[in-house]
């Protein structure tokens, strides 16, 4: 006698625990076990090459990304007040001098963040490249007492 269960696994395309842990390892759930990734130790990080980036090439194009893409939004919100200033004087209806106000206020305050883009740059650019090479820190390992002796002995 065929199997239901087996039968509906089939027509549904649900797998058995055999064929799951054999297909997607890394997805295997069982009822009392759930698979959990290998820890990377010391070794492994041995072997990674470190990749130095140059950040100033990101600042810079970031920096003209997101200036274009406030100047296009002004210009398409100064058409956009323009067409709805018109709406407004040809309907009278307070609603769309309503929006037309808000409109003029997401405007002015688009302007404003490219302002204060322009500052955030400046500033950038005049930091002193003055921080430390390099930094060692002297750590302390051990006992309170440990350290009650070491600081009455000095």
């Amino acid at each position: 006698m065929p199997d239901p269960l087996k039968e509906l696994d089939e027509t549904f395309g649900i797998l058995s625990d055999v064929e799951a842990l054999e297909k997607e390892p890394w997805n295997y759930k069982h009822k009392t076990e759930e698979y959990t990734p290998r820890i990377k130790g010391p070794d492994d990080y041995k072997r990674s090459k470190v990749v130095s980036v140059d950040k100033s090439q990101h600042i810079e194009s970031d920096y003209e990304y997101q200036r274009q893409n406030f100047y296009n939004l002004v210009e398409k919100g100064t058409d956009a007040i323009e067409g709805i200033l018109e709406l407004a004087k040809e309907s009278e209806h307070p609603r769309t001098y309503e929006v037309a106000g808000n409109l003029i206020k997401q405007v002015a305050e688009v302007t404003e963040k490219l302002g204060d883009l322009q500052e955030k740059m400046k500033k950038l650019s005049e930091v002193p490249d003055t921080a430390p090479k390099s930094v060692t820190n002297a750590l302390f390992v051990g006992s309170t007492a440990e350290l009650q002796k070491m600081i009455k002995g000095s």
